[in-house]
């Protein structure tokens, strides 16, 4: 994985007020896992503020953002950091961005596709997985599914049917 690639904490949903602030939906583990950072893409949003908006999401403030229309002008934009700016992970940790776009092959060795998506319903991360023939289909991210990931996702057979 590339240590520079961009990998999206965030989106800018609309404006919040009329002094600049605007309103974001987190992909992360809420506003802890954007207050390690001030920067986002490549430099070009600095955030001054920053706090929990109580239903899941944020509000921040960015450096020369002072008005509702400027911030208006943002909503759409993704917030995005390099990668290799991500915490270290643990023993049996993943990022998505990690496991978006790698080959998955069954146990038994056979070719089932890319990964696609990687979805959180409540009952624990599903991945999505695209087959040559652009079918679709998902599996639990649970050790009985996936044994093994790292450079691809190996699935067991059972989970790879049709």
């Amino acid at each position: 994985m590339a240590a520079d690639r961009p990998v999206t904490l965030a989106a800018i949903i609309g404006a919040k007020g009329i002094a600049g602030e605007v309103r974001l939906k987190l992909f992360g583990e809420g506003v802890a896992g954007l207050k390690p950072f001030r920067a986002f893409n490549d430099g070009k949003l600095v955030i001054e503020k920053l706090s929990d908006d109580g239903k899941g999401g944020a509000v921040a403030r960015f450096a020369g953002v002072t008005d509702r229309n400027a911030a208006e002008a943002l909503r759409g934009t993704v917030l995005t950091v390099p990668r290799g700016a991500l915490p270290a992970l643990g023993e049996g940790e993943y990022y998505y961005a990690d496991l978006l776009g790698l080959p998955a092959v069954s146990t038994d060795g056979d070719d089932l596709g890319v990964c696609v998506g990687v979805e959180n319903f409540g009952a624990g991360d599903v991945i999505e997985i695209e087959r040559p023939d652009k079918k679709r289909f998902m599996v639990p991210m649970r050790a009985e599914a996936v044994p093994e990931w790292g450079d691809k996702l190996v699935i067991t057979a059972a989970y790879a049917l049709d």
